[in-house]
């Protein structure tokens, strides 16, 4: 496996014992199906928070650019294909997680509610 790839696997490990940490009980992860893919699946509450975890070695990032529309828009899709196929009820959510550093020292920064799914337009 890459070096890249193996960085990354890292901040995912980082971000869930985050987010368990503060009550999130974590579904899945790495989930895919044909071209659909999640980083991470979490329940709080009567939530499903469909988390994009964004691993970086320095602070340099910034949400709007890192996630763009078109990733929102696969990002959404996955999310619905997702709860098609678990039948899950719940209100989604989507949060952005960066995990910036190195395993000697690192902090991790959550945006929950990063975005919210964009409404189709039909005209």
């Amino acid at each position: 496996m890459a070096r890249h790839n193996d960085y990354g696997k890292w901040g995912e490990a980082r971000a869930s014992e985050f987010l368990i940490a503060r009550g999130y009980a974590i579904r899945d992860y790495n989930w895919r199906v044909g071209h659909y893919e999640l980083d991470m699946v979490a329940m709080k509450g009567d939530r499903v928070i469909f988390v994009e975890v964004k691993t970086r070695l320095t602070p340099d990032f910034n949400p709007e650019t890192d996630i763009s529309r078109a990733k929102q828009s696969r990002l959404v899709s996955a999310a619905d294909v997702y709860m098609r196929a678990t039948g899950l009820p719940h209100e989604p959510q989507f949060d952005v997680i960066y995990v910036i550093g190195t395993p000697d020292s690192y902090t991790i920064e959550h945006i929950p509610d990063a975005f919210f799914p964009r409404l189709k337009k039909y005209s």
